[in-house]
């Protein structure tokens, strides 16, 4: 599993990312970092392996805690209690699914692998039914499409029995726009630049200053104008992919839902993941009943995943009863399940309690000022600023809380307005805002570029920390102000990360056009037509060892490629028959490189050596900066990104241009072409992929 933001944005402003780790971190990633930040900044007792069981207030506002280890119990008082626990407390499971069902039935937080879905023993029904439509409905949809993918489409023994007569279907009671990890802040260009989908989302040059929170309550208008933006973005009302996906007409009045997906859409496409809207009534035997106009019923169900999200009470169950009164908790309201003072850190009945992460949205920046806030009130004879007086004198946290609670408009994220959020902590703290590295700014559309992270909101080290630990901070503070402008350069003019929007906007199937063109009487010209598949799946190791730097312990995924279709000779049409050829397509994304490796021809789904590494063309000039190629000359059509390559085989040169058309974040059609010289061969060839 991979973050939904970048490093950009899941980062303590005070500790840099390696320059190894990935742009979106994996979980144990994000694990190694949690783990570096204890050994820089150490001095916590931390002790795993205790569960907090319960918790009293006494009269001179210290905390009796007790905990259970290794089935001891042990308590000790504390001057204050912070409650750190998490806002995913346990799995919401709705009434109306049975817990156990005559065929496997989890929630998705247990899900790791497709073996474990459907063992060996249970091999009845072909269907797996994913229930929940917001965050994880999508997110376990898609992972575990890939897991079919790639079960199907792997070379060697299949790890669970018929891979390919399994299907996804998707319940879901709404549509949600699907955003992928890499988006574009130039959407409207052919050839668009892409960053990590944070780092647009966060211009602070695209708002209005001062910030005001954008979150809440959604008016109609507001919903509109959410839901255009997000059409903008990605360049599609998303009906290309599915009807059920489509969002238009009065659903633009609905306040909008986003998920984050690289897959997901493109697995609805292609047909490996349906989608029924409504919601689920009833589970008997192996067949699911939809609540929803039609009453439709989902018979062969081989498995059900219940995405139905996250219980935050849980993560509050030591808490006294009195102290949960006070703090407003309500059971029925697990999207605002406490109403807490200043963005959710404390209540002023109860001085020596204080909350960090009771936070449903982006994430790491918030929590980080969330501490700050707590660590200012709770400092022994600190004066508390003007400015932190008159936060705390102006904030309606409480009362904004418990009037949304019942809101019908309520956002998708009411706790509110990251930005806008970072901006209120840092103005309560007197935090100052970094200014963006470079004099020069950065432009996309003419326009600034003014990412917001977390390290833009630092402060200095405390009083009382050493010279080493002050100068370690700011040097890291600095890393990462550098990571990300880097990152944005490299994004808005060398073409970093195009060859990773191509990879992802690969998947599923093309209408192939190519036509060959020969200057040998002994090779006939003509025209082929078929469809060019591409088959996701996790990365293999064939080729690797000795080919040019890629990784065999974390080979990512990689495209099986099978094209197939009829070849017509121009000259003579009697002279027809079936042609059929397999690729694969790997990214890797450490080094931002997509290539092309022959298959084997004892094994077609293995890769045996490597064909080609695409090079894309960086703009040439300021003017057609949001291109990566000049207009043509005569027409007004703009081209999309080019790429070169060239291969030698054995005496036979391949020359090889290519050129992807986008709309916003996706794939429109691309060219592929080829001129093929050596001593017995001349001729070229030239391919149009568009989608059926």
């Amino acid at each position: 599993m991979v973050t939904n933001q970048s490093r950009h944005t899941v980062q303590f402003s005070d500790l840099a990312w390696q320059d190894s780790d990935l742009q979106f971190p994996k979980a144990w990633q994000v694990g190694r970092y949690l783990e570096r930040y204890l050994e820089e900044y150490g001095g916590a007792d931390i002790r795993l392996d205790h569960k907090v069981v319960k918790t009293d207030l006494n009269s001179d506002g210290s905390w009796e805690v007790q905990v259970e280890s290794d089935g001891k119990t042990e308590t000790s008082t504390f001057d204050y209690l912070l409650v750190s626990t998490g806002f995913f407390g346990g799995p919401i499971w709705p009434d109306n699914i049975p817990t156990e069902a005559d065929v496997p039935i989890i929630h998705s937080s247990r899900y790791r692998d497709i073996k474990d879905l459907i063992p060996d023993s249970n091999r009845r029904g072909s269907k797996i039914l994913i229930v929940g439509g917001q965050m994880s409905g999508l997110e376990i949809a898609a992972t575990i499409a890939t897991h079919l993918s790639s079960a199907t489409h792997s070379p060697g023994e299949k790890i669970i029995q018929e891979p390919e007569k399994y299907s996804i279907h998707h319940i879901a009671h709404r549509p949600a726009w699907v955003f992928p990890l890499l988006t574009s802040p130039k959407p409207a260009a052919s050839a668009p630049s892409f960053l990590p989908c944070d780092l647009p989302s966060y211009n602070l040059a695209l708002r209005p200053q001062p910030l005001t929170n954008s979150q809440g309550h959604i008016s109609v208008e507001g919903a509109r104008i959410f839901n255009t933006i997000y059409q903008s973005a990605l360049g599609t009302d998303q009906s290309g992919f599915s009807p059920e996906t489509k969002i238009a007409g009065d659903q633009l009045e609905d306040q909008p839902f986003v998920t984050m997906s690289s897959w997901y859409m493109d697995f609805v496409r292609s047909g490996l993941i349906k989608i029924s809207r409504g919601k689920l009534s009833s589970l008997s035997g192996n067949v699911a009943t939809i609540f929803s106009p039609s009453n439709e019923q989902i018979s062969d169900v081989a498995a059900v995943v219940v995405a139905t999200g996250f219980d935050p009470s849980p993560s509050l169950s030591f808490l006294p009863p009195s102290v949960l009164e006070t703090i407003s908790h309500s059971p029925p309201h697990p999207n605002l399940p406490v109403a807490l003072a200043f963005h959710g850190t404390h209540h002023s009945d109860l001085p020596t309690l204080g909350f960090v992460g009771m936070y449903r949205s982006p994430y790491w920046g918030v929590m980080e000022m969330q501490a700050r806030l707590v660590a200012r009130l709770w400092t022994p004879g600190s004066d508390h600023t003007p400015s932190l007086r008159q936060a705390l004198a102006d904030d309606d946290s409480i009362a904004r809380t418990i009037s949304l609670r019942d809101d019908p408009r309520v956002s998708q994220f009411p706790m509110g307005d990251y930005p806008f959020l970072m901006q209120d902590f840092a103005r309560a703290l007197d935090i100052s805002i970094t200014p963006p590295l470079s004099d020069t700014p950065i432009l996309a559309n003419g326009k600034p570029m003014d990412i917001l992270t977390p390290a833009r909101y630092s402060v200095p080290a405390a009083a009382t920390a050493t010279n080493t630990i002050a100068q370690k901070r700011a040097d890291e503070v600095t890393k990462n102000l550098r990571a990300t402008h880097d990152t944005a350069i490299a994004g808005l003019s060398r073409g970093r990360f195009v060859a990773g929007a191509v990879f992802r906007s690969l998947l599923g199937t093309w209408h192939l056009d190519r036509t060959l063109t020969s200057r040998l009487p002994s090779h006939p010209s003509g025209r082929f037509i078929g469809t060019a598949r591409f088959e996701l799946r996790e990365g293999t190791s064939d080729g690797r060892p000795h080919s040019h730097g890629y990784s065999v312990e974390d080979p990512g995924l990689e495209y099986l490629y099978i094209e197939d279709g009829t070849f017509t000779a121009r000259d003579n049409p009697a002279l027809s028959f079936r042609a059929t050829r397999r690729y694969v397509y790997r990214y890797d994304e450490r080094g931002d490189r997509l290539s092309v490796w022959f298959a084997r021809t004892d094994d077609p789904s293995r890769a045996d050596y490597l064909f080609h590494e695409l090079e894309f063309l960086t703009p040439t000039n300021d003017e057609d900066s949001d291109t990566g190629a000049a207009v043509e000359k005569g027409k007004e059509k703009k081209r999309g990104w080019l790429a070169t390559a060239s291969h030698l085989c054995i005496e036979d040169l391949y020359d090889v241009h290519y050129e992807f058309g986008f709309n916003a974040v996706n794939l429109r059609d691309w060219r592929l072409g080829y001129t093929v010289n050596g001593p017995k061969k001349d001729y070229t060839i030239e391919g149009v992929y568009t989608r059926p």
